[in-house]
Formats: C-alpha cells, structure tokens, sequence
C-alpha cells in the first residue's frame, strides 16, 4: 500500500522555525516531483513548493527566502525547512508526490494526510 507519512508540524511563535518531512513508501516505481501544498481555514489549497527528480525547485512568492525543499531520493523522503514563520503561515501542510507504483502503468499524484502548522503569538 502506497503511502506519504508526514512529520514535523506543531506549535512556533513567529520568527521560529519547522522542519516538515515526508516520507513515500510502499512499492514505489519512481518519484517525479514532490511538493508542499497547505490550506489554511476558508482557503483554497496552495502549491508552497516543489522540487523535480533532478532538484530542480520552485516557491511561492510569499515563501521565497524562508522556506526550502529539498529531498533524498535514496529515502524517497521531502523535507521542507521554513524559517522565520509568520502567522499567516498557519495553515495544515499536505506533502504531495507525482510517482509511478509497481501496479500502475502511469504516474499519479499522492497525498499524505496532512500536519498543521500554527505559529501564534
């Protein structure tokens, strides 16, 4: 059985930092792109960030220079370091994954269940 398990999230006061991860498992062909998607209460689900096979990666604007992605192919594992938390960064963070498994002939996209992030004062 696939599955995208999420760690990390919790409780921060702003300008504090969390490491999100989440790890892919289960009979897993190949990985294209990974990414972080959250939805905060009454909004719509954002990209965050991604980053392709080759480590090529993209933010969105509000989190460029705070966040980063990265990820271990070898551990089919996507971390994202987000540092100098706001507020309005509260949100619950989805881990997403474009991947081919053994029973598929395609890839599709993945999800994990999500980890809430609140940075309050």
């Amino acid at each position: 059985q696939v599955q995208l398990v999420e760690s990390g999230g919790g409780l921060v006061q702003p300008g504090g930092s969390l490491r999100l991860s989440c790890a892919a498992s289960g009979g897993i062909a190949n990985i294209n792109t990974m990414g972080w998607y959250r939805q905060a209460p009454g909004n719509q689900r954002e990209l965050v960030a991604s980053i392709t096979f080759g480590g090529s990666t993209q933010y969105v604007d509000s989190v460029k220079g705070r966040f980063t992605i990265s990820r271990d192919n070898a551990k089919n594992t996507v971390y994202l370091q987000m540092n100098n938390l706001t507020p309005e960064d509260t949100a619950v963070y989805y881990c997403n994954a474009n991947m081919r498994i053994l029973t598929a002939l395609r890839a599709g996209n993945y999800w994990g269940q999500g980890t809430q992030v609140t940075v309050f004062s």
